[in-house]
């Protein structure tokens, strides 16, 4: 056989396998892949702590959990908001009372706050004010469950906090959140610089925060000096690639379609959830301070973190992303006696004292 024939027979088999690629390829685009049943081991690369905790939890059911809050009323969201408040309240004060933190009650222009001080206060933050917002998916964690994690910051970082207790759905949906956030904020500039103010949270708390700069810098507000974004809830829609990848692995999370995609409704009543001030990684983030993000492999918002993380580095803006092996949603938020939670905080405090001014 000559060399033109073989030459011509390898062409044809090369078009061939390039042409059934192609066929896979836009058939994966438009129908995504169906992943069969696979074992999940418990993460290796993690430490001890996490690795007793994640083998002493049930395995997530995710259709149980999408099931939940089906046809939800505004008054079984009320009932659902007392009932969690009942005792993550309880749970928060006996946090603070724990890290000795002295926690105080204040109205800011009618807006709830609790300000939170830790007995010693580092010279570097004598006059420096952490502005904290809660999670909770927009609904849940406000009244004393929102000193939880604020504590905790005061207590790590040595800095005075003022956590905002912001209005809520289902009485009082977006923009009332970030209408609050604003209002607390413009308090604090007649007294506090921007540069002395750190802004943040986790989950909703961390989007929450992330919309509120862009609000910020829409009223022409100088932006604080640095954001904590911890696993933040930065798009409302279902798009995240990790939304669908981490479902049934994220303990905490575990899918989007129950709860989860139920308060985003819940919060944007009718508006766009694209809208930045809702959903901020559709924002512009040129002009944002520097930002410090944590998220984890198996956190069902690691793609929401990623995805801001990238925005902020292709706007020029300093960025740091901390993504912990086998962490779930916001698990160094609940295992503070692990190495992953302490470094988190300690990171924090890092961050605050290079970028507080």
């Amino acid at each position: 056989m000559n060399n033109n024939i073989i030459t011509t027979r390898v062409n044809y088999v090369l078009i061939g396998f390039g042409a059934l690629f192609f066929a896979a390829l836009v058939d994966a685009t438009e129908k995504g892949w169906e992943v069969g049943t696979r074992m999940l081991p418990n993460p290796a690369g993690s430490s001890e702590e996490l690795r007793k905790s994640i083998a002493a939890t049930p395995q997530p059911d995710v259709k149980r959990s999408k099931m939940f809050l089906q046809n939800t009323d505004a008054t079984d969201w009320e009932n659902l908001k007392a009932l969690r408040a009942a005792s993550r309240g309880k749970a928060a004060l006996q946090l603070a009372e724990n890290l000795k933190v002295a926690v105080e009650r204040q109205d800011i222009n009618d807006v709830t706050v609790r300000r939170i001080t830790p007995q010693e206060i580092d010279p570097k933050f004598k006059d420096a004010v952490f502005l904290y917002l809660h999670g909770g998916a927009y609904v849940f964690g406000g009244g004393d469950a929102s000193i939880g994690e604020a504590a905790i910051i005061a207590n790590s970082a040595k800095i005075s906090v003022i956590s905002v207790d912001y209005r809520m759905p289902p009485t009082s949906p977006f923009p009332a959140a970030v209408d609050d956030v604003v209002t607390v904020y413009r308090h604090l500039l007649k007294t506090v610089p921007a540069q002395a103010i750190a802004i943040g949270g986790t989950s909703a708390g961390g989007g929450l925060a992330l919309s509120a700069v862009h609000k910020f810098i829409s009223l022409g507000l100088p932006t604080p000096s640095a954001i904590y974004a911890g696993t933040p809830w930065a798009d409302l829609t279902k798009t995240g690639d990790s939304l669908f990848t981490n479902e049934g692995i994220d303990r905490v999370l575990v899918t989007y379609d129950g709860s989860l995609g139920a308060a985003a409704q819940l919060y944007a009543a009718g508006h766009d959830m694209k809208d930045p001030l809702i959903s901020p990684v559709y924002g512009d983030f040129v002009g944002f301070p520097p930002t410090y993000f944590v998220t984890g492999t198996r956190d069902m918002f690691l793609s929401d973190t990623s995805r801001v993380h990238r925005k902020l580095r292709t706007a020029g803006i300093v960025a740091e992303l901390n993504v912990y092996e086998g962490m779930s949603h916001a698990g160094y938020a609940f295992n503070l006696r692990s190495p992953e939670s302490k470094q988190v905080y300690s990171e924090l405090r890092n961050f605050l004292v290079a970028h507080l001014e």
